[in-house]
């Protein structure tokens, strides 16, 4: 598949993104270079007994297990170095990131995903101050993540190389190229270098950027979309919303009732980069209800 292919096919999706983002209360970013296959956690240089522990571990504690590596070339080697690992918790508020190396990847079996996934700090490696960039690259899964998502990454990697990882499947790649803020865990699509540079910036003043965003993974998809129209709806760029039900709750004791339905998109649409194209659909938030406290 060449580029103008891929172009098109995105050309042909001006869906709304809101509500699109992979779910997962907290993120594991293992270090693995070389090729990463469709299923990279068992089809890449890493173990695949390994790789299936960890996904079977993440699926039951609501943590997602990506595997990263530095922007540029990548080479096809079996040596065993050091992997950096980062950990990110995504909850509202509250959110934090640590780094660690370790001399194989199978330390991470000694990680309590259970506290990771609830959110608690595992001690397992030390805080990172500044925001992460992960930025999808996995040609295996979606080829428009590899022509659209590595040059991204290299021109970002040139100003910012401490904030920005390639990455394997984080759904969505119809919008391709997307994009993991963490600790957040905040999601966007159709990125280019100018903007993803916008979102490290305000990232690291802590300001969420709602335009091209598909929503917190903290969230399911309806609780995502009702977060950033609400954040749309009062102008609020802190991290000061949390989502319950089809409830927005913010930290000075406001509150707002979200509608959202489910329509189907008028025209079939591809799921990602070269698929067949089938019905899909769309959420769209219909009402933003401010709710009035009670007492």
């Amino acid at each position: 598949m060449t580029e103008p292919r891929c172009a098109a096919i995105s050309a042909d999706l001006e869906e709304p993104q809101a509500g699109t983002a992979a779910t997962a209360a907290a993120w594991i970013c293992l270090e693995q270079p070389g090729p990463w296959g469709r299923d990279a956690l068992t089809q890449s240089r890493l173990d695949p007994a390994l790789g299936a522990e960890l996904a079977r571990r993440a699926a039951a504690t609501g943590v997602r297990v990506l595997l990263i590596r530095r922007p540029g070339r990548h080479a096809d080697t079996h040596r065993d170095t050091p992997r950096r690992v980062y950990l990110a918790a995504t909850t509202p508020g509250r959110p934090w990131l640590e780094q660690t190396d370790v001399a194989a990847p199978d330390a991470l079996l000694d990680l309590d995903f259970a506290a990771l996934g609830a959110g608690r700090s595992t001690g397992f490696g030390t805080p990172v101050t500044h925001p992460l960039l992960l930025v999808c690259t996995n040609s295996r899964r979606d080829v428009c993540c590899a022509l659209r998502g590595r040059p991204l990454a290299e021109d970002l990697a040139a100003t910012r190389p401490d904030a920005v990882w390639e990455c394997t499947h984080t759904g969505g790649h119809r919008f391709a190229p997307t994009g993991v803020l963490l600790p957040t865990g905040y999601t966007y699509g159709r990125l280019d270098t100018d903007f993803a540079t916008l979102l490290l910036d305000h990232a690291a003043r802590g300001r969420v950027v709602t335009d091209r965003c598909r929503g917190r993974s903290t969230h399911a998809p309806h609780g995502q979309a009702a977060e950033l129209a609400v954040r749309d709806h009062i102008g609020e760029h802190r991290d000061v919303l949390t989502v319950h039900g089809d409830t927005v709750h913010h930290t000075d004791g406001r509150a707002w009732r979200v509608t959202v339905d489910t329509r189907d998109l008028p025209a079939a649409r591809p799921a990602s980069c070269g698929a067949i194209p089938t019905q899909a659909t769309e959420l769209v938030v219909t009402a933003v209800e401010q709710l009035v406290p009670v007492g």
